[in-house]
């Protein structure tokens, strides 16, 4: 097989890749936050981490941009 006939071959394939990407980008929808909400509803580990970042954010000192903010 000749250089040229198996660079052909790997540039079809890409392009087969790339027009596979572009067409599951043009189905994903653009908010995607919408898309995963209420997916942990009801999830025991999910309200335990919820549970471990408000008890962080509420024994951390406050940032001085919050006091300069007040």
């Amino acid at each position: 097989m000749s250089s040229q006939t198996e660079l052909e071959q790997r540039l079809a394939i890409v392009e087969v890749a790339l027009s596979q990407l572009q067409q599951q980008i043009s189905t994903t929808p653009s908010n995607w936050i919408a898309q995963i909400a209420g997916t942990f509803k009801d999830e025991p580990a999910f309200d335990e981490i919820l549970a471990y970042g408000r008890e962080f954010r509420q024994t951390e000192p406050p940032s001085t941009d919050d006091l300069q903010s007040s």
